[in-house]
């Protein structure tokens, strides 16, 4: 791969040049916010209540937080009013780092040179202070027996805990400008360039033009290749090997870079859940003329990963006079009708006629079409939507929403704003210039959009362009083509795992390469124009991310939670099996954990699946694989019996109790608790009315298995009829565990056939303390059978496994 930009932005694509950038010079380590998990950070969706410091960007949930509130107070038990008025602010100050948005510097975790540390990295001045008032809580912060040798020495110990780096040691990174000043915003280079990352998504496939989803809740993505293939994926990007529709044969392209004929476009009916009905746009050769085909299928009866494809049936076809302009999207918008965005019949100018195709709206040609394809069993295949502006109009087609297109290559539907729906329903498209400019329009009901009269903002027939009767619609952007030669349409972004990108329309130059962004001043209600640029230094140094692509971009899509992605190749024919699926993230700032968790929809699946394998790389930076400082430093970390990470939150976790408390007010004094107010220990033998547990994991592993409820006196299992994230809450954090990574189900975990059923058609809020307290079937009452035993896999990070 060769194509990125450099630390000022600018577009290199020679492998000389990235072989000289890479051997001498040094990535920054500045402006790099990062948790433990090597994630960005984020806005608790709850407000902190310990951690006030991190409430409005921060490493930690509210989860999180209490339990670093419960471990406080835990520590100060142990000291009388003067340990407590004089220390309590630098325990909670430390044990508060783990919620810093520079968590990963604080404690050490992206040197691999150096073990991860227990105690945050101090500065020398701050670590004095500290030493000649607190050194004895050091011991009950943190169990690195290195702590206690050197408690009494100030300077060894200062020495031991300073970090490497002294832009990074606590308190002082909290008055360090440079780091501080855009803190959780998405982060410009020099020049104005936003750094952004990919992550890969699929690969190895020939000119993908075309990601979709049926929206029906199964969360699949359906990515289109030019040849006429289309394939599904999973949620976990797998592959299945079987095509979802296979029309090579009848589709016209060629291997010829640039060819832009083939299968061009694919959208699934707003109503497919229920009626199957999909639409596909692909250029034909009948006889000796071509043409562009629009057609429905349904989906096969038997499979719901395959198209019935002898059900199609043609709903419109279009001559086209030349072999390039065929335009190729197709769309539903909110009003439930079908959209279809045709070229201008090709060659170059639009010289079709006296004033050309686009101008001309008794042709269909360099048009929007909208149309009715709603209860189509009987009658004609489509009828004329009866607000379609030209229906009057003698010798106009009443197909026709809007004119003047010249090749409009992508649009896309606004979802509006999440929370006020502002801008829902806008159609964006971008439409391919001709020798001068590039533009990005607005599509609404009856509007001329210029061409062939105007390119951009400028005119390019000038005697149609002085006709006053024009009355043609500005383009909301145009760039001229020293910027690219073949614009791209993308989307607004309307997802939840990038807070900061909300409302910015991304889209991108097929000849360029280039990644481009539009955002609306409230204001002037002017569009302003930011460029996009992959992350340098740093900026994507995160599990799975990457900071390059290749050049050709072909496409965007958006999946069925609304995060953006886009296709592009790296050579530009119908052929090549060099496309890539990329999704785009912003580094400096996620979602809080558990805000975008979604609950897939089951998928049965007949075919053999391919799994997914990311070839692309992170260029410049080395991600670091880091193990933990263990409890023994002799002790070589066994990297196999235990994920390290979870082996740090262990520590971090280490004798934390399960404690109600109550909000911390840091400036009165807590008084110390009555032995009575500890929690005894349950004795052995006897079990609690709920009391659940987790069995049946091949190895071992107490995060996961099959859920089993005592109630009555016995064991038994759960049926999973309407088992669901909410239920796996429950049943995790009785366990102790702080987050329910998948509610499992058709007896992931085995069957539980020598107990009894005990609880059927549970349904949780989430909040409940047993399984019990939730609605069910009653105990003991079932209409199931042990082959749909639940079971559940529980964790404490939110990175977890996404099936």
């Amino acid at each position: 791969m060769w194509y990125f930009c450099d630390v000022f932005g600018r577009i290199w694509q020679s492998p000389f040049i990235l072989f000289y950038l890479l051997a001498f010079w040094i990535a920054p380590a500045f402006l790099h916010p990062q948790c433990l998990d090597f994630t960005p950070p984020f806005q608790p969706q709850q407000e902190l209540q310990f951690c006030q410091m991190y409430k409005y960007l921060g490493c930690c949930d509210y989860a999180r937080d209490q339990e670093l509130m419960a471990k406080y107070y835990r520590i100060m038990d142990n000291f009388d009013y003067y340990g407590y008025s004089n220390c309590a602010a630098y325990v909670q100050d430390l044990l508060c780092q783990e919620c810093s948005p520079y968590a990963a510097h604080l404690f050490d975790a992206e040197d691999p040179s150096t073990p991860l540390r227990t105690i945050p990295g101090l500065c020398p001045d701050y670590c004095s202070q500290f030493h000649s008032k607190c050194r004895s809580f050091l011991t009950l912060l943190s169990d690195d027996p290195r702590l206690s040798e050197l408690e009494h020495d100030q300077h060894r110990l200062c020495q031991y805990l300073e970090l490497d780096d002294p832009d990074y040691c606590y308190p002082h990174l909290l008055s360090n400008e440079r780091l501080t000043k855009n803190l959780g915003r998405t982060t410009a280079d020099s020049e104005g360039c936003l750094q952004l990352c990919l992550e890969e998504v699929a690969n190895g496939l020939r000119n993908p033009l075309a990601m979709v989803h049926a929206n029906d809740g199964t969360h699949r993505f359906f990515i289109a290749e030019q040849v006429g293939l289309v394939w599904v994926y999973l949620p976990n990007r797998s592959k299945l090997e079987k095509p979802f529709l296979n029309i090579t044969k009848a589709v016209l392209t060629s291997p010829w870079e640039g060819d832009e004929r083939g299968f061009l476009g694919l959208t699934f009916h707003p109503n497919f859940k229920y009626n199957g009905k999909l639409y596909v746009y692909y250029t034909v050769e009948v006889g000796i003329d071509e043409r562009i085909r629009i057609s429905e299928f349904r989906i096969s009866s038997t499979d719901m990963n395959v198209v019935d494809h002898g059900s199609e049936r043609i709903i419109l076809e279009i001559d086209e006079p030349a072999s390039n302009h065929n335009g190729g999207q197709l769309l539903f918008a909110d009003d439930g009708y079908l959209y279809i965005f045709t070229g201008d019949g090709g060659m170059a100018g639009d010289p079709f006629g006296k004033f050309g195709n686009a101008q001309n709206k008794s042709a269909l040609l360099g048009k929007v079409l909208r149309i009715d394809v709603a209860d189509n069993e009987r009658g004609p295949l489509y009828r004329i939507p009866p607000d379609n502006p030209f229906v009057h109009e003698p010798n106009a087609r009443p197909e026709v929403f809007a004119y003047g297109v010249r090749n409009m290559w992508r649009c896309s539907v606004d979802r509006g704003d999440p929370n006020t729906k502002e801008g829902k329903g806008r159609i964006f498209c971008g439409d391919v210039g001709q020798n001068k400019y590039e533009e990005v329009d607005i599509v609404e009901k009856g509007r001329n959009y210029g061409w062939r009269a105007k390119e951009g903002f400028s005119c390019y027939d000038k005697k149609l362009c002085a006709n006053s009767s024009l009355d043609d619609v500005l383009p909301i952007y145009a760039y001229p083509h020293k910027m690219g030669k073949s614009v791209t349409g993308g989307y607004v972004y309307r997802g939840c795992e990038n807070p900061n990108l909300n409302g910015m329309y991304i889209f991108g130059d097929f000849m360029s390469g280039r990644l481009m962004s539009l955002k609306e001043n409230r204001n002037t209600r002017n569009w302003e124009y930011s460029e996009i640029c992959m992350g340098v230094g740093l900026t994507c140094s995160f599990p799975g991310l990457i900071n390059n692509y290749y050049p050709y971009i072909i496409s965007f899509a958006e999946d069925e939670a609304g995060e953006l992605y886009f296709m592009s190749t790296e050579i530009p024919s119908a052929t090549s099996p060099t496309g890539v699926v990329y999704k785009i993230v912003d580094p400096s700032r996620r979602a809080p954990p558990g805000k975008c968790h979604s609950e897939p929809l089951s998928v049965h699946v007949r075919s053999n699946l391919i799994p997914f394998e990311p070839k692309e790389t992170l260029i410049g930076v080395h991600v670091p694989t880091k193990h933990p400082r263990l409890s023994n430093p002799e002790e070589p970390p066994d990297i196999g019996s235990k994920d390290w990470l979870q082996e740090l939150l262990d520590i971090f976790r280490e004798q934390d109790e399960q404690i109600t408390p109550t909000p911390f007010t840091p400036t009165t004094p807590k008084p110390l608790r009555t032995s009575r107010q500890r929690k005894g220990r349950r004795r052995k033998g006897k079990h609690k009315n709920g009391a659940v547990r987790l069995v049946g994991d091949e190895e071992g592993r107490g995060d996961r298995g099959r859920v089993e409820v005592y109630a009555n006196g016995e064991w038994g299992t759960v049926c999973d009829d309407l088992w669901n994230t909410k239920n796996a809450i429950v049943v995790c954090r009785q366990l102790g565990f702080h987050h329910a990574l998948k509610a499992a189900k058709h007896a992931e975990f085995g069957e539980g056939t020598n107990l009894k059923i005990i609880l059927d058609d549970v349904q949780c809020e989430g909040t409940e303390e047993t399984l019990l307290d939730c609605q069910h079937a009653g105990i003991g009452t079932h209409n199931c059978a042990h082959y749909e035993d639940a079971g559940v896999i529980c964790g404490n990070s939110v990175k977890g496994l996404v099936c």
